[in-house]
């Protein structure tokens, strides 16, 4: 479906170019990155704070993880018929809302649900930002605008984490969710001033978005997220502890790995555009063989500092592909752009519980640290036996792939 920007209201308040209003829902999708990647390194203070052991501790982050995938499509049917700017203040006002709450639970029941609350607007943000981000560009040039958008998930591992972390360390776990709830209010009141109204497109409605869901297409692209993203966090979760027990690195080295990994992230959203003008199939097809050869040669390099950082930077720029499938749903849901598109993140977050869980059993097997990268590894090629069910499909009802 082609994406002009026909549907922005011609007298809307724009006050800046469509490139610094990316930059802004970029920001907003990096304070939801920082939220869902620094809860992790917070679980040793609020489990002792709050005193719990580390596994019923982990629960809070497997709650905020039902919350995105939940929350997902239930808020994109349900705000089918919204103006878009309206849209995204609504779930930044929720998800800071949720961020300041969370920072004064009194309890581990409370937290975890408090925490799946704040996940909701997760999914659906993500996916209504790059609509209007592509909507405020020529159709050419949607795969950049996205690229940016997404680029906030990015920058989140890179510079969100640590600087939450810095704060948690001095201040409390507490003040990072408060730091990131202001950041949201932040990001409300830059929307306000430089996002243009859109209007939702004519006969926009819950039963139009519900549509997406008779497209096999659509489910064939989630599958492919859901799957072939679970290989990189099979490898991210257990890799501050590989580092630790194997390699043997240093806090600062750790603390720079897991950066570099942030970068490589960077590095392959960045590329994602570029590779899209190849076709978003083939783009799909490239990065997870890629990611397939990264994790593969990840189990060789664990004894050293420097070869583990490289793996991991490979490793990294596979997800290029959260990028790289949101277009392909832009392409394949046809009207049902609000639902699909919010979906590519509930799928992200199945690849997040379903990576972590199975390098999980591995390592309860006695394989080692090393067996998660072949965990990783295998889920990339199962991500790759999807893409060629997803392309075969295609090809029975079209003449070419895209």
């Amino acid at each position: 479906m082609a994406i002009y920007k026909k549907d922005i209201v011609p007298n809307s308040p724009i006050r800046s170019s469509s490139w610094l209003a990316h930059v802004v829902l970029a920001l907003g999708g990096f304070a939801i990155g920082t939220t869902e990647f620094a809860t992790m390194s917070f679980l040793p203070a609020f489990t002792a704070e709050l005193g719990v052991d580390a596994p019923a501790g982990g629960h809070v982050v497997s709650a905020y993880a039902l919350g995105v995938v939940i929350g997902a499509p239930v808020l994109a049917v349900l705000g089918a018929r919204l103006e878009r700017r309206l849209l995204l203040v609504l779930l930044q006002l929720w998800f800071a809302t949720g961020n300041i709450l969370s920072a004064m639970a009194p309890s581990l029941q409370a937290l975890m649900i408090l925490r799946f609350v704040t996940a909701i607007p997760h999914g659906a943000y993500f996916g209504i930002a790059v609509l209007a981000a592509a909507n405020m560009v020529t159709e050419q040039r949607r795969g950049n605008a996205v690229g940016r958008v997404l680029m906030g998930l990015a920058l989140a591992t890179v510079v969100g984490v640590p600087l939450a972390n810095l704060l948690a360390q001095g201040l409390g776990w507490r003040s990072g969710f408060v730091a990131i709830g202001l950041v949201s209010l932040l990001v409300v009141g830059m929307l306000l001033r430089v996002m243009p109204i859109q209007m939702p497109s004519a006969g926009a409605s819950a039963l139009r978005e519900l549509g997406a869901l008779h497209r096999s297409q659509v489910w064939l692209t989630l599958g492919i997220g859901a799957v072939g993203f679970g290989g990189l966090f099979a490898v991210y979760t257990y890799l501050a502890s590989t580092l630790h027990e194997v390699t043997k690195a240093t806090d600062g080295a750790i603390a720079i790995v897991l950066a570099v990994f942030g970068a490589g992230m960077a590095c392959g959203n960045l590329a994602a555009p570029y590779l899209a003008r190849f076709g978003v199939m083939r783009a799909a097809g490239l990065l997870l063989t890629w990611s397939a050869l990264a994790l593969a040669l990840y189990p060789l390099t664990i004894s050293h500092v420097w070869s583990i950082a490289l793996a991991v930077f490979a490793i990294g720029c596979g997800g290029g592909l959260g990028a790289i499938l949101q277009m392909r749903l832009m392409e394949v849901a046809g009207d049902a752009q609000n639902l699909a598109a919010s979906l590519n993140h509930a799928a992200f977050n199945v690849a997040n519980a379903l990576g972590p869980w199975l390098g999980g059993v591995a390592l309860n097997m006695g394989l080692g640290w090393t067996s998660t990268g072949w965990v990783g590894c295998a889920l990339a090629l199962a991500g790759i036996a999807v893409w060629f069910v997803t392309l075969s499909v295609q090809r029975g009802a079209y003449p070419t792939a895209t």
